[in-house]
């Protein structure tokens, strides 16, 4: 914009420049506009400035004042206006609205005074001084400025608001684009969460029933070869490996690929106390000498012990007590779990887990 400003200043004025930009009076106050122009959208008050500079300039002589050929360059301030009124903030909207307004007073005095432009050949001159020509031109030609800075105004606030509409409807879509999408997760999640539980139980089950039937056949079958006995523990053993690592899998895995942190041993105590604040009367107790279990030992321990409690909670009621009992002294770990019933006629019911 300031450079079509510019250009067509020059353009205009060509047949009186003589040859030369610097001979021409409108020289400078193009120059001032120009850049009042063209630092408006990134350094509104730099451009603020240059009006000022022109009219303080032109006010003490320094810059040569307007003609009536060459006038209408104050228009320059009012288009930095507009480009201030489309990029600004509030606080330096105001600040230039209220300084263009200033200035087109000054403008208008500087047009209409004797001492300067004497009525910039298009006002009767008066020779009275400047307090008649002000008083008989000064409200009309101060009008004539605030009208087109109004007009510079209006279109800098259109801008703006196109602009902030163009700014709101794209937030809309971005906003309606991660509902959707949140919705569709939402949808996934809980599909996904639905499969994990059926084949949790699906597999749960059957390895449960492989692995008991596995060791009521090796238990009942004594006199079977070793061979027989040896295939049913194998077969025993790789079940329950493959319920502890197939929970492992449903339960810790997260969207993100990576595994959560798994239960431990060191985490029974704080489910005792979890459930003991659930109304569970639990006497723990330990023997033996601990030794290392892997992890996945570790998480089936902390599974079976919260199964028991859960067990006991849910069939026993609140109140229940139940007895826990960490073995040590066999080749691993033997857990021993007994809960009493209430029921009419007092009764005890355990589970006991086989060694781990």
């Amino acid at each position: 914009m300031a450079i079509v400003f510019f250009s067509l200043w020059c353009v205009g004025e060509a047949g009186r420049m003589n040859g030369s930009f610097l001979v021409w009076e409108g020289g400078w106050p193009l120059v001032l506009m120009t850049l009042a122009i063209a630092t408006a959208s990134w350094l509104p008050v730099v451009s603020i400035g240059f009006t000022v500079v022109l009219l303080v300039g032109q006010l003490t002589h320094v810059v040569p004042v307007m003609e009536s050929n060459h006038w209408a360059i104050y228009i320059g301030s009012f288009f930095a206006l507009a480009f201030i009124l489309w990029s600004g903030s509030r606080r330096v909207r105001w600040i230039a609205a209220g300084i263009n307004v200033a200035a087109a007073a000054v403008m208008a005095f500087l047009m209409l005074s004797w001492r300067y432009s004497d009525g910039v050949g298009w006002y009767q001159p008066m020779y009275y001084g400047d307090m008649p020509m002000l008083r008989a031109y000064g409200w009309q030609l101060f009008a004539l400025l605030l009208l087109i800075a109004a007009g510079c105004a209006a279109v800098g606030l259109l801008l703006a608001q196109y602009e902030e509409r163009g700014r709101l409807f794209r937030a809309k879509e971005l906003a309606q684009r991660s509902l959707l999408e949140a919705e569709v997760n939402l949808v996934v999640e809980q599909e996904r969460t639905r499969i994990s539980r059926d084949l949790h139980d699906v597999l749960a089950h059957s390895l449960a029933v492989i692995a008991a039937q596995a060791d009521g056949t090796r238990y009942l079958s004594k006199d079977q070869p070793t061979s027989v006995v040896n295939a049913l523990e194998t077969i025993s053993k790789a079940a329950r490996h493959a319920l502890v690592d197939a929970q492992r899998v449903i339960e810790g895995i997260g969207d993100d690929g990576t595994a959560s942190p798994q239960p431990q041993l060191s985490d029974i105590p704080a489910l005792i106390d979890g459930m003991q604040r659930g109304s569970l009367k639990i006497n723990s107790g330990e023997s033996g000498k601990a030794v290392k279990l892997s992890s996945g030992q570790e998480v089936a321990v902390f599974r079976i012990v919260q199964e028991c409690l859960t067990n006991a909670l849910k069939h026993g009621g609140r109140g229940t007590d139940v007895r826990l009992h960490f073995d040590w002294s066999g080749p691993g770990l033997t857990l021993h779990v007994a809960s009493a019933m209430v029921s009419p006629e007092p009764d005890v019911h355990g589970d006991s887990a086989r060694p781990v």
